[in-house]
């Protein structure tokens, strides 16, 4: 990329050793351009933003700006994806893609109000955070010219990168025993490399982070009462709650129990496999909540019909495509079926699960007169007769064809 016309740089920063050094690197390499920082609050450790604005200016930013996303975060791009009932592979709860387009989003609206030319990541050229960041980008200015460090500079080892701050005399809290790459928000947190990078290895107890062990969680089981209207998470034992707060909450619980551990090798869009241990304590009560809310309300092709929006909308969330048409259009059938989906969900907690045991909707499809296996006045066995005969009427005719061969 050419580096001339490039005078003003809005840079997504963590305050970690690969930002650190990508300040003074833009610096350096774009003919002494300024650089902005731009660092999102989604509900990581908030030992992690201590100090963060003194850091990026002692690396040479001109500027920091904190935003504070936690709130929208989890009511804008969490809960919208949860009505969809979306799962990556089956199992992984999108944590780091769903945060990823809110961090762009108010990145470029950022560089949009102090007149920057470009944006700059720190994502890699392996993985998908880069196609995330780029597709928002794209999506919301165009004009703007995108700088991504880890595929033009020469840097290719933690050793190179703390050297490299260290030859500018940039302090750095980081150092070469860092063994994991992490990614932490308000949803989940992830955690790769080390001895994950082999799938043959199990997790050490290192790999795991917020969560208990299962095996070393209490012994007695514990219940959580969640509310669900229009398909979100409202209340949690009785306590209106704002979305942030309902996680917040669910966390703590979840956490306690070992729930919403998963350890998964996944396809990257890049065509990389990847093995990582995730844990979403309090999205996977929520996720459990939602579901058993669903299990009364929605009749079967509806529910149907909701499984295939949410295998959609995961790849459409994986790949970074949260400003498509696709993903709108899919929203909206979504958001559809679940004006229905409201109830009360009492789930218990234990040794890693979260079972959803009782659960009641003023719109219940379900009929204790009609399910019971007592004897009812409502049901008349003899219907079902005329029911199959139709149901499988083309398999009739295709044996009788065959006898007359």
């Amino acid at each position: 990329m050419s580096t001339q016309n490039i005078k003003k740089i809005v840079l997504a920063y963590s305050g970690g050793l690969d930002t650190s050094a990508i300040i003074p690197w833009l610096k350096e390499n774009y003919g002494g351009c300024e650089v902005v920082a731009f660092v999102a609050n989604i509900g990581q450790d908030p030992a992690d933003l201590e100090g963060v604005e003194k850091k990026a200016l002692q690396s040479g930013a001109s500027e920091c700006h904190v935003a504070d996303l936690r709130e929208a975060f989890i009511s804008e791009y969490v809960y919208p994806v949860l009505q969809t009932g979306a799962l990556y592979e089956g199992t992984y709860l999108l944590g780091t893609s769903m945060a990823r387009p809110i961090i762009a989003k108010a990145q470029v609206e950022l560089a949009l109000k102090v007149g920057a030319d470009a944006l700059c990541h720190g994502a890699t050229g392996k993985g998908n955070d880069q196609v995330r960041f780029e597709t928002t980008y794209t999506a919301l200015a165009p004009q703007l010219k995108v700088v991504a460090p880890w595929r033009e500079w020469d840097l290719r080892s933690r050793e190179a990168l703390l050297d490299y701050l260290k030859e500018r005399n940039i302090p750095t809290t980081a150092s070469l025993e860092k063994i994991y790459s992490r990614d932490e928000n308000a949803w989940h947190i992830s955690t790769e490399g080390g001895v994950l990078e082999s799938p043959a290895n199990a997790p050490n107890k290192d790999c795991w982070v917020w969560t208990v062990d299962p095996l070393e969680a209490p012994d007695q089981p514990e219940n959580v009462t969640v509310t669900v209207e229009k398909g979100r998470v409202v209340a949690v034992n009785g306590e209106k709650l704002s979305p942030f707060q309902c996680l917040e909450k669910l966390n703590v619980l979840g956490a306690k129990h070992g729930v919403g551990r998963i350890d998964i090798v996944e396809n990257r869009l890049v065509g990389i496999k990847s093995r990582g241990c995730y844990e979403t304590p309090g999205g996977t009560i929520m996720v459990n909540a939602l579901r058993a809310v669903e299990q009364l309300v929605l009749d079967r092709d509806s529910f149907k019909w909701r499984e295939q929006l949410g295998h959609e909308m995961s790849y459409v969330v994986y790949d970074g495509r949260w400003f498509a048409p696709l993903r709108k259009s899919i929203q909206a059938a979504a958001e559809s079926l679940a004006k229905e989906v409201n109830g009360e969900v009492v789930l218990q907690l234990y040794k890693g699960q979260a079972t959803a045991i009782q659960k009641t909707s003023a719109n219940s499809l379900y009929s204790e007169e009609f399910a019971t296996f007592g004897e009812d006045e409502v049901y008349d066995h003899r219907h079902a007769g005329g029911f199959i005969r139709l149901f499988s009427l083309s398999s009739r005719i295709r044996a009788l064809n065959e006898q007359k061969k």
